[in-house]
């Protein structure tokens, strides 16, 4: 779900796929982290309460989720700002994997190629890695910002496979549709309390938010 400032990672110089130990002639599976492979609201949430804060999770907008204890508006955006990106700084290891996401990735491994694409501040690259490797995703990272669809586009093309996107928002999802349109996309939302909040649009991205199911439906687009 995170939508940082990070350093953007410029189309000219995404590395290459065998520089990040990939092989181009096999399929490519490209995997968002915030709220797909890990439980994004409920580690910020933890460390929103531990700052004296509360999230109240009543929308899909993050900064206006977070309030002074019983306060009847949100904390002010500045604020709640601070907040997120000290979480990315220092805490964003602090989060539980996803519900059947270690399984899946595993099982698709065996035939694929798996490439984590996270929107996130630069600085949290070495604890993201870390995060990766303690949970069995032992894949290659990549930290970027804003839409993602030029970096899926430009990684995608050295690839001779087929490939799949899973990312948990609808502006990724669309802007991977516009550039790398041959890339089968699926949207998964791992919180069960921001599940009905997300925007969603099915007919373009199918919604899957069990893994074991979004696995065999990735299996099914890439491997046939």
């Amino acid at each position: 779900m995170a939508e940082p400032d990070p350093i953007t990672v410029a189309v000219p110089h995404v590395p290459r796929l065998e520089d990040l130990g990939l092989a181009r002639d096999r399929p490519l599976v490209i995997v968002d982290v915030d709220e797909v492979l890990g439980m994004f609201m409920r580690g910020f949430g933890n460390f929103v309460t531990s700052q004296g804060y509360e999230m109240r999770v009543e929308r899909f907008a993050l900064l206006q989720s977070i309030y002074r204890p019983g306060a009847a508006e949100h904390l002010e955006i500045d604020e709640g700002r601070k907040l997120f990106q000290t979480f990315f700084r220092a805490h964003c290891g602090e989060m539980d994997v996803a519900p059947g996401a270690i399984e899946a990735l595993a099982r698709l491994a065996t035939r694929a190629e798996i490439l984590i694409l996270s929107n996130a501040p630069a600085e949290a690259q070495a604890l993201r890695a870390a995060w990766l490797r303690r949970h069995d995703l032992p894949h290659p990272l990549i930290l970027s910002s804003g839409p993602k669809g030029p970096i899926t586009a430009a990684l995608t093309a050295q690839s001779s496979g087929r490939s799949a996107f899973v990312d948990d928002l609808i502006s990724n999802l669309d802007s991977v549709a516009e550039h790398a349109p041959a890339t089968a996309r699926f949207q998964h939302v791992a919180d069960e309390q921001l599940r009905p909040l997300t925007p969603t649009r099915p007919d373009l991205h199918p919604r899957i938010d069990d893994w074991k199911l979004l696995g065999e439906a990735i299996e099914q687009q890439i491997l046939r």
